[in-house]
């Protein structure tokens, strides 16, 4: 993380953000061999994220194929005044947001 003082690593507050959606992105790989993401409604149950998948999907079947994962929520805060500046080439767009990111998910179906 670029900006050490804004990570998170209490586990509480990690809990806090997880609990404040319902709402999460689920990125694998797709069959393709390119970067997959969806967005999932999800569930924190025991310590556990739990998310729907269907049967017989595209979702499934990537998560057979490489089981390497990585899921992310965030919560905005507040977006900041932005404007693009033609002359730069820059684009000032930013918000506030609490984020939490977890990569490897080991996985655990029912």
């Amino acid at each position: 993380m670029r900006r050490k003082q804004c990570e998170v690593t209490d586990f509480q507050k990690i809990q806090q953000i997880l609990d404040s959606t319902n709402i999460g992105r689920l990125a694998i790989i797709g069959g393709d061999g390119h970067p997959y993401i969806t967005p999932v409604n999800f569930v924190r149950y025991s310590g556990n994220i739990y998310f729907h998948c269907a049967p017989q999907s595209e979702k499934l079947d990537n998560l057979k194929r490489n089981p390497k994962v990585c899921f992310t929520v965030d919560v905005p805060l507040a977006y900041l005044v932005s404007r693009f500046d033609q002359k730069q080439h820059v684009c000032s767009l930013s918000q506030f947001y609490h984020c939490v990111r977890q990569n490897n998910i080991s996985k655990n179906r029912r």
